[in-house]
This record gives structure tokens, C-alpha cells and sequence, in this order.
């Protein structure tokens, strides 16, 4: 089965600083001091030997806010230019402050790269610190942030959503009420509380997304709940989440290396594979590649 992986890390701590890795902080996923070291196409490769990778898109990985975030988008494109490489990562999702002044700038200097293909400005938010960020909880309802979320049709980008369970019926209230805007799901919804009424939650939230049609969604983030996870501990996940979208939205990722604290790269592909073992040739091309790039025009 090939592979196209819609959602994956590369960082650089020698030349460029991204405070979380710089400095730890309390992270929902507990302990990441494994992977704060440099992680660059050669490590990613080394990860996925033996599988048939054939192409990638990179997430921005929370490179320093407070400097220009097309340095990001510029390093990815000249690794993607490198020969070495092998022409990955092939596309980039970005960020953008999308409540600043000057995000029109900001997103027309992102496009000026051919590797680039949307924008993530990551949303999660809550009472408790470990799981907020550093950005107000009401952005998805700001006239000003949703003025800039609009530019992103004006720029024919897609916006990569991540939100926590209790987030998601704001973030398809997002959605439909400006779809000219394609929305991708990270990290199924991130289904972080796993008692009955928290499972129920990420239900509600992921049928009330998915009831926009132009809303797709990235199956991966699991290890970040469980490691050393199984088939089995994933299934339940995976499935729902194929049931509520539909396959022909849904594309599995790997998130390496942030998913590396919990999974190898084979054992998160072979995982995928067994669950879906029963589904038609088509549904798995499309879960496994073809969607991804589909979605992400690779």
C-alpha cells in the first residue's frame, strides 16, 4: 500500500527556535523529552524505511510566534528543493496569526512558495493549563480573527483545525457559516477524555462537523492518549470517525515525531492496515493516499 502522510513534523533546533522544545512545558501527552532534538527528511525516512512513502505534507511545528512565520514556509521549501530530500516534505501547512493586522501580508508572502498549501493556528483551548494555549478560548467567534480566516478563499488555502472535543460544534458552526474555506480535522478530533460523557462529547462534536461536506479529517494523534497502543486500543477511534465522515473524507496520519513517543512509524501503518482490513481496495487507496492527496493537492 503507498503511502501519502498528511501530517507530519520537521525541526531544525540548530538554526531556528521553537520555545516548546526549547523549553518543556506541561504537556497532555506527558513526557516529550525524547524528541526534543533536531528531527529533519532524513530522520522521517529513517522512520518510514521499509514502507512505501511516497509523499508527505509538513504541519507547522509552533516555530517562534514572536518571528516571522514565513521563515518557516522559506526553510521548508528550500529542504523540499534539496535533491537529498527526494522532493519531500511536498506540500507545507502553515501558520498565520489570522486575528493580526497584517495576516493579507503574511499569507500572500506564504504563497509565494510553491510548497505551500494552508494554515493551522492551533485553537485548543480550556480552563486547565496543561491543555491551553496561548491565545484567547472565543478566536473561532472573533469578527476580526474570522475577517482573516476569509483572506484564506481569497488565497484558494485550506485551514487545518484543532480544536478539543468541546471545541467542535464551534468549529463547525466556523465551517458552515463560511464554506468557501476548506477545513481539515487534525488528529481525530482529539478524543482526550475516554469515560463514557467524554466519548459521547467527541461523538456529538464529530457528527456536527462532519454534517458540513466540505469538512475532511485526519485519523492520527491516537499514540498522544495512549502509548504503546494497540490495533485494538485505536479501533474504536478509527472506525467511528471513518462512520461519521464517510471514508472517501478521512486520511490517516502519522504525526511522527510527536506520535513516536508512542508508536513506531510501521507499527502506526501496520495498525491502520488491520483495522481496516476488511474494507474495499478503493476505500483503503483513498484512506491510505489517495485522499491525502486529494485534500492536500500533491
Amino acid at each position: 500500500m503507498q503511502i501519502a502522510d498528511p501530517h507530519h513534523h520537521l525541526w531544525d533546533l540548530e538554526k531556528h527556535v521553537y520555545p516548546w522544545l526549547k523549553e518543556p512545558v506541561d504537556h497532555f501527552a506527558g513526557d516529550y523529552s525524547a524528541i526534543r532534538k533536531t528531527y529533519l527528511v532524513k530522520d522521517f525516512l529513517a522512520d518510514a524505511k521499509g514502507l512505501d512513502l511516497v509523499k508527505s505534507v509538513h504541519l507547522q511545528a509552533e516555530f517562534d510566534h514572536r518571528d516571522d512565520p514565513v521563515k518557516e514556509t522559506a526553510w521548508l521549501q528550500s529542504v523540499h528543493d534539496d535533491p537529498v530530500s527526494r522532493g519531500f516534505p511536498h506540500a507545507s501547512v502553515a501558520f498565520a496569526d489570522l486575528g493580526a493586522p497584517n495576516v493579507e501580508d503574511v499569507l500572500a508572502r506564504h504563497c509565494e512558495y510553491p510548497i505551500m498549501r494552508g494554515i493551522r493556528q492551533i485553537l485548543n483551548y480550556a480552563d486547565e493549563p496543561r491543555l491551553r494555549f496561548t491565545h484567547r478560548g472565543d478566536l473561532m467567534s472573533d469578527k476580526q480573527w474570522r475577517a482573516g480566516y476569509r483572506l484564506l478563499a481569497k488565497f484558494r488555502i485550506s485551514f487545518d483545525l484543532q480544536v478539543w472535543p468541546w471545541q467542535l460544534v464551534e468549529g463547525a458552526r466556523l465551517a458552515k457559516d463560511i464554506p468557501e474555506v476548506p477545513v481539515i480535522l487534525n488528529h481525530t478530533g482529539l478524543p482526550i477524555h475516554r469515560d463514557r460523557s467524554g466519548i459521547d462529547m467527541w461523538t456529538r462534536g464529530m457528527r456536527e462537523l462532519a454534517s458540513a461536506p466540505h469538512v475532511s479529517v485526519k485519523i492520527s494523534g491516537l499514540g498522544m492518549f495512549k502509548r504503546d497502543f494497540t490495533a485494538e486500543d485505536i479501533k474504536p477511534f478509527v472506525l467511528d470517525t471513518i462512520d461519521i465522515f464517510g471514508a472517501e473524507r478521512c486520511m490517516f496520519a502519522s504525526n511522527f515525531p510527536v506520535d513516536k513517543l508512542a508508536s513506531s512509524y510501521a507499527h502506526l501503518w501496520e495498525s491502520y492496515d488491520t483495522i481496516t482490513s476488511r474494507f474495499t481496495p478503493a476505500e483503503r487507496q483513498g484512506l491510505f493516499h489517495d485522499n491525502a492527496v486529494r485534500y492536500y493537492r500533491l
